[in-house]
């Protein structure tokens, strides 16, 4: 078995990246990372670095003419500015409508896609790291249990029954997904989440503060933080460091 993990560079692609490496092997990985027109490339730069960490191969795809009619805030061409509040602040002025960060149907996207590439490359699985805490409120749809098993049949029945997918994570929070990352020694100083693309995160955006907390749920500092100036955004999200 071949399995194929989209890999953004982040925390939750990169503990499934880790996951399927060990259950698989690294020469039966395939990570695939994926350019869509967002503001910054720090993602993929950080995407290159966790799979040459695996020894992994590596395939990129550009789909940023698909995203061109969005003015979702993480584009390159929209003027909207990127939120910086929790996606609960957020979602309280969304009248149930996903945040403004949500890329239109982007795992949707970004799973066709992979099925087609991991069915060329041998695969029989595709790997990605939605969770239950992207997924609540509706912030981000294409994250839910719902749209997993709908995209999985999907993928299922339109590869001849030959490809899965798998989202181990659908039903686990950000907090459970660090937790099983640190088990297993993911090299967490080597990911991205940021919505900006500064030399350091911004601590501000939705996914800083969900990661700071879910390294602080967990009583570890997260090892992109590596000064008190980036570490302060944890207390201000209500949640504790240790020092």
């Amino acid at each position: 078995m071949k399995a194929m993990v989209l890999c953004s560079g982040g925390v939750d692609s990169t503990t499934c990246l880790a996951m399927a490496v060990e259950k698989y092997g690294r020469e039966n990985v395939i990570a695939l990372s994926i350019f869509y027109g967002q503001k910054h490339d720090r993602e993929i730069e950080a995407s290159r670095r966790v799979a040459a960490y695996y020894q992994v191969e590596q395939l990129f795809l550009d789909l940023e003419k698909i995203f061109q009619y969005s003015d979702c805030s993480l584009l390159s061409h929209s003027e909207r500015d990127i939120p910086r509040e929790s996606y609960a602040e957020q979602l309280k002025k969304t009248d149930g409508s996903p945040v403004s960060t949500y890329v239109p149907f982007r795992n949707g996207l970004f799973l066709s896609s992979a099925a087609s590439v991991a069915l060329s490359m041998g695969c029989g699985v595709i790997y990605y790291g939605a969770h239950s805490d992207d997924a609540a409120g509706n912030a981000y749809p294409d994250c839910s249990d719902a749209f997993k098993e709908a995209m999985g049949r999907a993928i299922f029945l339109g590869s001849g029954k030959q490809l899965t997918l798998e989202a181990p994570f659908v039903s686990w929070t950000k907090a459970e997904v660090v937790r099983r990352g640190l088990e297993l020694g993911v090299p967490y100083e080597l990911t991205w989440s940021c919505y900006e693309g500064q030399d350091r995160p911004c601590g501000r955006c939705g996914t800083c503060i969900d990661r700071a907390q879910a390294f602080a749920l967990n009583g570890v500092r997260d090892p992109a933080l590596k000064d008190e100036k980036y570490s302060e955004y944890g207390r201000n999200a209500g949640c504790h460091q240790e020092e």
